[in-house]
């Protein structure tokens, strides 16, 4: 009888630490910030709207989320290697990225964004950004969408971070950059951005290049995981619709779309 009801609690406690290790999930994020979705504060934690959107999905699914920094041009390796559960960092849904990893429902979509120094004349379309000194950030869809539209056209100025294109254009070495909307306007709300550059307006938008929205992005095959985060991310939609408390989806909708279609 005692065998039997030690083996009896060694099945028990290897299903239950089995059960709290699979709560647990790795979420990877850019290692450089990118407000106002994500940002180190003064103590050196991750704040900022996504990071809000992540805690909210992973209490809503009983999931222990924790967030591991990686590089950008690295996270999806980090990934594939297991090093991440999953990518939840503004992260396009493309048709070249699907062939190695699969999406979540989009959780935002934001148009593309062209931002100048003050005294800037030009408009921003493809015909108008002709002959200019243009700065985006490598890895990003935008730098796809550049090589598409401006590699014949223009000069292209690669950075590690959209942080790097905005010094420099604010230090005069570009004439314009583009990036997510909502990105370049938390730049441009900062002192230096107020007082160098100005918004131009949006590019036409490219689903070739730019993706058909923002998801999260998992291991090919690993559905489970995947299916928690789409509940998740339904289940913070209709809570934020209908809890005045919740300012996740409500705020600044006239520049994110929550993609309610998804």
């Amino acid at each position: 009888m005692k065998t039997k009801i030690l083996a009896l609690v060694a099945v028990v406690t290897i299903a239950l630490s089995s059960m709290a290790a699979a709560q647990t999930v790795n979420v990877g994020i850019a290692a450089e910030p990118y407000p106002p979705f994500t940002t180190l504060d003064s103590s050196g934690h991750w704040t900022g709207w996504e990071i809000d959107l992540m805690d909210a999905i992973c209490k809503d699914q009983k999931l222990n989320c924790e967030i591991k920094s990686v590089s950008w041009d690295g996270i999806i390796p980090a990934l594939n290697s297991g090093q991440i559960d999953v990518i939840f960092s503004s992260m396009s849904i493309t048709a070249e990225r699907a062939k190695v990893i699969d999406f979540s429902n989009k959780y935002y979509e934001t148009p593309i964004a062209v931002i100048a120094p003050k005294d800037a004349s030009f408009e921003a379309t493809h015909k108008g950004m002709e002959g200019l000194t243009i700065g985006i950030q490598v890895g990003s869809t935008n730098t796809t969408y550049a090589q598409k539209f401006f590699s014949k056209t223009a000069t292209l100025k690669s950075y590690q971070t959209q942080d790097q294109a905005d010094q420099d254009l604010a230090s005069g070495r570009i004439d314009a950059t583009f990036a997510d909307q909502f990105a370049l306007e938390s730049f441009l709300e900062t002192e230096q951005g107020k007082s160098c550059c100005k918004m131009i307006g949006m590019l036409p938008y490219d689903t070739e290049t730019l993706g058909t929205g923002i998801g999260a992005a998992f291991r090919k095959g690993d559905a489970n995981l995947r299916e928690k985060f789409n509940s998740g991310i339904a289940n913070v939609r209709v809570e934020a619709q209908y809890n005045c408390g919740w300012d996740l989806w409500v705020k600044r909708l006239d520049h994110i779309q929550p993609s309610y279609d998804a």
